[in-house]
C-alpha cells in the first residue's frame, strides 16, 4: 500500500510554516491520543501516521528531503507502523511529544520520570546535495570531488563532549528525567527542566574542541564514483556520510541528485543514444558508408541505405548507453537529415533544373532515373 502524503495527513499546505505544522499535529494528536480512544485501533494509527508526518515536516533537513524526493528520499527514516504499540512511539521519539505538550507528553498512563545514566544517542542529519556531470560523463562513468560541510564526531573527546578523562552526570534537579510533570486530567504536561535544559545530564567539564557538544562542523571533500549510464535526476545514496551522530549516534546519509548537461551532439532516449547527421541529397538517394563520432572518442562505420528518407533512423546494436544493474547496452540511433545548400553555383543551378525536367519527364513516362543521374554526376 502506497503511503499518504504527509501535508494531506496534517491538513497544511506544501507551504505551512513551523508553527502551522505543529499547531495541525497539536490539534491531530489531541483528537486521537490514544488515553482518549482506548482501544479504538483507527484513532491509534492515525495518531501513528501524524506523528509519522509531524516528525519529519518538523525537521528542516528531513522536509527538504521529503519535498524534492518524496517518500522514495526518506531512506532510514522512522516508520511509526514497525511498533508493536504505541508507547515504543513514546519511548522512541519522547522529544516530539516534548515539543508539542510542553516539554513532556507520555501515552497510557506512563511515567514521564524515566532516568537517563547519560546523554541519549541522537541520529544524524541526512544531507542533500546537487551535482553536474557532462553528457560524455553519463555514458562512460566517472569520478568526481564533491566539497560539502557536515558533522563529524568529536576526535578531541571521542564523541562525549567531556574533557579529558571526565563523563556527563546525571542532573540532579530533575534526575535525570530532564522534565518537571504536571498532571491534568488525561495528559501529563511536562515542562523542560531548567538546570539541564530538558537533557537529564549535565556536563561539568566540557570539551574545548566541540564545546560539550560531541561534535564538529568540518569541510570535507568526497570522492564521487558516478556509473556509466546514470541518467539525469538519478540519486545516489553515500551511506554515513551526512552528520555524525550526537553522543554516539548513526551518522546520517548523504543524498546525491546527479545533473547531467545537454550535448550539442548527442541525446539520450531511454537507454539509447542518438545524434541527427547531416547528409547531402547525392548521398541519401544513392548510399553511401560514413564514418560518425561517438562519446567513447571512436568514430562508429555506418552505411546509409540507397533511397534514405529524411528522418529515417539508421541503428547501430550495443552502441548506446550502459543499462544500470545489467550487462547490456542500449542502440546507437542516428537519424537522418538533409543538407540544403543556401547559396548554389551556376553549374549546380543548371544541373538541378534539369533534374527537375527529368523528374516531370519520368512522371510521365513512367520511366527510370538512371540515364539521369549519369548525366548528374559526369
Amino acid at each position: 500500500m502506497s503511503k499518504k502524503d504527509y501535508y494531506e495527513l496534517l491538513g497544511v499546505s506544501k507551504s505551512a510554516s513551523n508553527d502551522v505544522i505543529k499547531k495541525a499535529y497539536r490539534k491531530l494528536a489531541l483528537k486521537h491520543h490514544p488515553d482518549r480512544n482506548q482501544g479504538d485501533k483507527a484513532a491509534e494509527e492515525k495518531f501513528k501516521e501524524s506523528t509519522e508526518a509531524y516528525e519529519v515536516l518538523s525537521d528542516k533537513t528531513k522536509r527538504q528531503r521529503y519535498d524534492q524526493f518524496g517518500h522514495a528520499g526518506m531512506h532510514g527514516g522512522q516508520d511509526y507502523h514497525q511498533y508493536s504499540n504505541v508507547n515504543d512511539i513514546f519511548e522512541n521519539f519522547g522529544d516530539i511529544f516534548g515539543s508539542i505538550f510542553g516539554g513532556g507528553g507520555g501515552g497510557f498512563g506512563q511515567s514521564h520520570q524515566r532516568r537517563k545514566s547519560g546523554p541519549t544517542p541522537q541520529s544524524g542529519h541526512d544531507l542533500a546535495q546537487e551535482i553536474s556531470i557532462t553528457f560524455k560523463e553519463s555514458f562512460l562513468g566517472t569520478k568526481t570531488d564533491l566539497g560539502i560541510y557536515r558533522f563529524h564526531s568529536c576526535a578531541s573527546c571521542g564523541g562525549n563532549g567531556c574533557k579529558g578523562n571526565s563523563k556527563p552526570s546525571s542532573c540532579s534537579s530533575c534526575g535525570g528525567s530532564g522534565q518537571r510533570v504536571q498532571q491534568q486530567g488525561f495528559f501529563s504536561f511536562a515542562q523542560p527542566c531548567s538546570p539541564c535544559s530538558g537533557q537529564g545530564f549535565t556536563i561539568d567539564n566540557p570539551c574545548h574542541e566541540c564545546r560539550g557538544q560531541s561534535r564538529v562542523q568540518k569541510h570535507e571533500r568526497l570522492s564521487v564514483n558516478i556509473p556509466a549510464g546514470i541518467y539525469d535526476g538519478a540519486q545516489l545514496k553515500l551511506s554515513n556520510k551526512g552528520d555524525a551522530g550526537i553522543y554516539g549516534g548513526h551518522a546520517g546519509h548523504l543524498y546525491l541528485k546527479v545533473r547531467v548537461m545537454n550535448d550539442k551532439q548527442f541525446e539520450r532516449r531511454d537507454n539509447d543514444l542518438t545524434m541527427e547527421l547531416t547528409l547531402t541529397y547525392p548521398q541519401l538517394a544513392l548510399g553511401c558508408q560514413i564514418e560518425v563520432p561517438h562519446p567513447d572518442g571512436t568514430r562508429v562505420p555506418v552505411k546509409i541505405p540507397q533511397g534514405c528518407q529524411v528522418g529515417k533512423e539508421i541503428i547501430v546494436p550495443g552502441r548506446g548507453f550502459q543499462i544500470l544493474g545489467r550487462s547490456s547496452r542500449g542502440n546507437f540511433v542516428i537519424i537522418a537529415k538533409c543538407s540544403i545548400p543556401a547559396k548554389l553555383s551556376t553549374k549546380t543551378k543548371t544541373m538541378l533544373k534539369e533534374y527537375a525536367e527529368a523528374l516531370e519527364a519520368e512522371k510521365t513516362n513512367g520511366g527510370g532515373f538512371s540515364g539521369f543521374f549519369k548525366k548528374f554526376l559526369g
